[in-house]
């Protein structure tokens, strides 16, 4: 089907954007509370906690550059993507369920390699609906500007998803040692989740394109070869560093609030997760239009430094019994940071299916969005696994957690140091990895014309800056794009 024969307005556009519920909405969840369900429901030791997303999320370096491939070289009247999302929407919502089982045992380790296998699972389903998902846009809309406009409503309903994920838990886990409230947490937002994706799947449309030419066993070496091109790897570094600052900042709430400030039973979680959340939503709604007047790079050179300051502003409030208010105020500016660099990473991720079939002649946005979803995948598992080790050396006590006492005064201080500088080293890499990033709408136009050259469609001739412009955006010599061979990652033509 051709995008021409569809309406790409409003409507159109939130139904494309309502998957992204669960993208933006589930990893809160797991980010928030599914180390503290491991630590004071199950006891479980912090070390291992942290552990268990982070091989989830390793599994994932299997699985996603093979639903990628899967992807590409399949072929459905209803669309590949979107017939994988239909599938992919029922296998999240069950695995997501399952997360929060409880499972007592005497045996750390043995209760270590069940929630393993559990997240194993959730991380699978996660990966048939979501590399579809993240590769669908290319395949809807081919203008700059439309696709960004889609990209916004997208995070729009990320921000959704993460404010009804971010503060209805708090107010259903009352007490964080009861493991039916989790349960009962997972069964609801599975469903809601399940609902959400079920109307991406009915509300968008999918060009038809000739299945890629490749094996089941060339998966990895596609994926690889993705890194070939500058403008990606540079993307990946955006999308890591963005994404697991935040994780860090959902993460550590509860510890932070909890534990440090001592306000979880005064709904102090509930408040600090509404006012990150509401501000980005508004921040949306501002950062949008931003974009669409400047450049999708813009933002995040705005945003992270926005971020970085509010964070610092958070240490001289951190101690038992400080006031919520100068906090909730500085979460807010974090929130409002946060919308601007996300806005930008989702519209970002749209146009790298144009410049990698630049470099390989061959369309293939099921590979780079296997690649794109093992980074968002990695950054939080990479986060949770961080947050165990480090609760760890810091001291923090599973056993006092469980008992709901109180951490040592040396704890205390190591989660605040955890909380606050974590997220501001990993905001100055993004706005470094954002001010080098090479596309701007000018950029992504002298792409979008030199692929339509190779493929005859345009009979003009590259003119000296055009030919600059696509070897700065791809990171190579302008004679050695459009080649098969960079589908492999066995020769290299990097300039």
């Amino acid at each position: 089907m051709q995008a021409g024969k569809h309406n790409t307005g409003m409507g159109s556009r939130l139904m494309y954007g309502a998957g992204e519920f669960f993208n933006g909405g589930a990893f809160v969840i797991i980010n928030s509370f599914f180390t503290v369900f491991l630590i004071k429901a199950m006891g479980m030791p912090a070390a291992l906690a942290g552990t268990v997303p982070l091989i989830g999320h390793f599994w994932d370096a299997v699985t996603d550059p093979i639903m990628g491939n899967i992807t590409d070289r399949t072929t459905s009247k209803m669309g590949a993507k979107r017939f994988y999302m239909l599938i992919g929407s029922f296998a999240t919502a069950v695995t997501f369920a399952t997360l929060w089982i409880p499972f007592s045992t005497s045996s750390p380790v043995t209760m270590f390699i069940f929630y393993v296998l559990m997240y194993c699972l959730f991380s699978t389903g996660s990966t048939i609906l979501m590399v579809p998902y993240n590769g669908l846009l290319p395949d809807m809309i081919d203008d700059y500007d439309t696709r960004s406009k889609f990209s916004n409503v997208r995070m729009i309903w990320s921000t959704l998803g993460a404010m009804v994920c971010g503060v209805v838990p708090t107010i259903l886990i009352s007490d964080t040692t009861k493991t039916t409230m989790y349960l009962r947490c997972g069964v609801l937002f599975g469903l809601l989740f399940l609902i959400t994706c079920l109307v991406t799947v009915a509300g968008t449309w999918e060009k038809q394109h000739a299945p890629m030419k490749s094996k089941l066993s060339d998966s990895f070496n596609h994926a690889g070869s993705a890194f070939r091109s500058r403008s990606f790897r540079l993307f990946v570094g955006i999308y890591l560093t963005g994404q697991c600052g935040m994780d860090f900042v959902s993460g550590m709430a509860v510890y932070y609030v909890d534990d440090v400030i001592n306000g979880y039973q005064n709904h102090y979680v509930t408040y600090l997760m509404a006012a990150l959340i509401i501000a980005q939503l508004v921040g949306m709604l501002i950062w949008g239009p931003v974009m669409a007047k400047t450049s999708k790079r813009t933002t995040i050179l705005i945003g992270a430094p926005i971020r970085v300051i509010c964070t610092l502003l958070l240490l001289p409030f951190s101690y038992e019994g400080a006031s919520i208010i100068p906090i909730l105020i500085l979460a807010i500016g974090i929130g409002i940071g946060n919308a601007a660099t996300l806005t930008s990473i989702f519209a970002i991720m749209a146009d790298m299916p144009d410049v990698d079939e630049l470099i390989t002649s061959v369309h293939r946005p099921g590979v780079v969005s296997g690649m794109s979803t093992f980074a968002r995948k990695i950054s939080s598992g990479l986060s949770a696994w961080l947050i165990g080790v480090l609760l760890a050396a810091v001291g923090y006590s599973e056993k006092l957690a469980n008992e709901g006492a109180r951490q040592s005064l040396f704890t205390q201080h190591g989660i605040t140091m955890i909380f606050v500088f974590m997220p501001v080293v990993l905001c100055i890499l993004l706005f470094i990895f954002g001010y080098r990033f090479p596309m701007t709408e000018k950029e992504f136009n002298v792409i979008k014309k030199d692929i339509e050259r190779r493929k005859g469609e345009d009979s003009s001739k590259a003119t000296p800056e055009e030919i600059r412009i696509c070897e700065r955006v791809t990171g190579i010599s302008y004679d050695k794009l459009w080649d098969p061979a960079n589908q492999w990652i066995g020769s290299r033509h990097r300039k």
